[in-house]
C-alpha cells in the first residue's frame, strides 16, 4: 500500500494521533514510519523529517506523509564504520544501500545508519550509486560538510575504482572521455585481470570528473558493461560489480594528506 497524506491540524494534538486520525492506519504503524522517516514538518522554514511520534503539535501545524508499505519492509544491510576522525567517519557502503533516504523514508541509507551509530549529525558530502559498494565519507558538521563538499566537487579527490565488465578487454590507462550529458567527462581505465573462461574482465578505474553513472555509462559505451548493471547491460544476481577502493586527498580541515583504501575482505 502506497499514500501520501498532507494535514493540517486543527486542535492541539500528539503527531501519532493526528496522523492515525487522518489516515485511518494504526498507531504502532504510524509511529514505525515515523521512526524510519517518512513523516514531516516544517522548522525554520524548511521541510524536516519529524520522528517523534508524541510530539504535541499546535493548531495549523502542516505535516505530511509519505506511506509505503513495502519501502518501510525493507531491511537494510549495515555498512561498515572504517574510521572516525571526529568532524568526519569513514565508512565501507555495502551494495543496494541509498546515500541518502526520500521522502518515503531514509532507514535504508548510509546517512541515517550513521546517524544512528554515531548519535552525530551527519552530512552528505559525495556520492555513490545505490548499486555500487565502496568508501564514503560523511561529515558531522556543517563547516566540515562545506569544505568537504567542495573538495569532491572541485575534482581534488583522486577516487579509484574496481569493476567487473563483460567481455576481455586489454588497456593500460585506457582514457575514455566521451561528453556525457554535454559535460566534460573522463575515466582513466586499466586492467587488472582477464577471466577468458567467463568472459570478463576486472578493471581499474579512476575518474576525473564525477557525471551521473560515469563508470557505467562509459564502459557501456566501449562495448564492456560492468556486470550486473541493469541499467547499461543486463542484470546479474550478483548484482552491480562496482566498488569504490581508494580515496586520496589533502584534508581541507587539517591540511594533513589522506589515502583511505577499503579493506582488502571488501575489494576480492
Amino acid at each position: 500500500m502506497r499514500r501520501t497524506l498532507d494535514l493540517t491540524v486543527s486542535e492541539s494534538q500528539l503527531a501519532v494521533d493526528a496522523l492515525a486520525e487522518a489516515s485511518g492506519l494504526p498507531k504502532q504503524r504510524i509511529k514505525d514510519a515515523m521512526a524510519k522517516g517518512a513523516c514531516w514538518w516544517a522548522q525554520k522554514g524548511k521541510q524536516v523529517r519529524l520522528r517523534k511520534a508524541k510530539r504535541e503539535l499546535k493548531p495549523g501545524t502542516r505535516i505530511q506523509l509519505f506511506y509505503d508499505d513495502q519501502v518501510l519492509g525493507l531491511k537494510p544491510e549495515q555498512p561498515d564504520l572504517l574510521e572516525d576522525l571526529g568532524r568526519y567517519s569513514l565508512w565501507y557502503k555495502p551494495h543496494g544501500l541509498l546515500a541518502q533516504g526520500s521522502q518515503w523514508g531514509d532507514h535504508c541509507s548510509l546517512l541515517r545508519l550513521a546517524e544512528v551509530a554515531l548519535s552525530r549529525p551527519c552530512y552528505l558530502v559525495h556520492r555513490l550509486d545505490a548499486d555500487a559498494a565502496g568508501l564514503m565519507l560523511v561529515a558531522h558538521d556543517s563547516k566540515a560538510a562545506g569544505a568537504l563538499s567542495k573538495l569532491f566537487s572541485g575534482r581534488t579527490v583522486t577516487k579509484t575504482y574496481r569493476a567487473t565488465v563483460t567481455g576481455q578487454l586489454n588497456a593500460d590507462d585506457l582514457i575514455i572521455d566521451a561528453p556525457l550529458d554535454g559535460k566534460e567527462s573522463v575515466s582513466r581505465v586499466t586492467t587488472l585481470a582477464i577471466h577468458p573462461e567467463e568472459n570478463t574482465t576486472d578493471v581499474q578505474v579512476l575518474i576525473e570528473t564525477g557525471r551521473k553513472h560515469q563508470i557505467r555509462r562509459h564502459l557501456a559505451g566501449i562495448g564492456h558493461a560492468i556486470v550486473g548493471d541493469r541499467l547499461y547491460g543486463s542484470a546479474h544476481p550478483s548484482g552491480l560489480c562496482l566498488k569504490a577502493v581508494q580515496l586520496q586527498f589533502v584534508c581541507p580541515l587539517t591540511g594533513k594528506a589522506r589515502n583511505f583504501s577499503a579493506p582488502s575482505r571488501k575489494t576480492d
